[in-house]
């Protein structure tokens, strides 16, 4: 028996949650955040989606947004091996369903996306998300977990920055440090990296919030609470997503993983002008 969509419902979020206080939060509040994350809207794409899962899910998602995909340097995907597609992270989600799309067809869905644990509650894609749990009693478990997955047949894809891109020195858009495990993962996997940059921003809003949050030194990413309204902001957007020549995994230096991983950080970046 099928079981029914996800649906997205703050208001009863809160009040399981929140029991001892929900009846002291104003009504207006409630509507206030879920017009903020675009409620009805993730809704309807949810709706949509159904049972579906994975890259038939990510397709669902992109039609009803009218998102529209050119691939460049397709010719760079080998048709066989083990890889790891490493990409730059502007959007915060939009762009990781726009990846399992790209790459989930070119290898019959047989991918896997290392992505934040909570990500997990993303039901459509439980069956690609890889979940990394950096704090807990469980982190070891994770981390077993991943390895299994980097040993395996899938394709790997990950966002070395781990959060999606902010605004950097002297007003450019890019993503935060890329991290060691990109190179660590490759290496001991002997998967090669495929480097991809995908093209594309958030509104300049979004990075107007996440200054600020730093300026008060605040640690909570309050800004990721816009994502979903980031999204539906590019809706009828083209992006463009180049894909690199593979990186031998022979060729890092895992000596110097982080190293490793900023100069990788680069080439993707160089390739924006591909």
């Amino acid at each position: 028996m099928e079981t029914k969509p996800l649906q997205i419902d703050v208001e009863s979020v809160i009040r399981q949650r929140l029991p001892r206080h929900y009846k002291y939060i104003p009504k207006w509040l409630i509507r206030r955040v879920e017009r903020i994350i675009r409620q009805d809207g993730l809704n309807k794409i949810l709706n949509d989606i159904g049972n579906k899962k994975g890259v038939e899910a990510a397709d669902i998602a992109l039609d009803d947004l009218n998102i529209k995909l050119k691939a460049k340097g397709e010719e760079n995907i080998p048709g066989e091996g083990r890889f790891i597609f490493a990409s730059n992270h502007p959007l915060g989600g939009l762009d990781g369903m726009a990846l399992i799309s790209l790459i989930g067809h070119r290898y019959d869905g047989d991918i896997k996306f290392i992505v934040n644990d909570l990500l997990m509650a993303v039901k459509p894609f439980d069956n690609i998300f890889m979940p990394v749990n950096k704090h807990g009693r469980q982190s070891r478990t994770y981390a077993q977990d991943i390895e299994e997955q980097y040993q395996s047949d899938r394709q790997m894809i990950t966002f070395p920055a781990g959060l999606c891109s902010r605004r950097l020195k002297r007003g450019v858009i890019g993503d935060l440090e890329w991290k060691k495990f990109v190179v660590t993962h490759a290496v001991s996997s002997k998967r090669d990296i495929i480097p991809v940059y995908f093209e594309g921003q958030n509104s300049k809003f979004f990075y107007r919030m996440a200054r600020w949050r730093e300026k008060l030194g605040i640690k909570f990413n309050y800004e990721m609470i816009l994502l979903p309204s980031e999204m539906f902001k590019s809706s009828g957007s083209t992006f463009n997503v180049h894909f690199g020549k593979p990186i031998p995994w022979q060729s890092l230096d895992n000596h110097n993983a982080r190293e490793e991983a900023t100069r990788l950080r680069e080439k993707v970046y160089e390739m924006q002008n591909s």
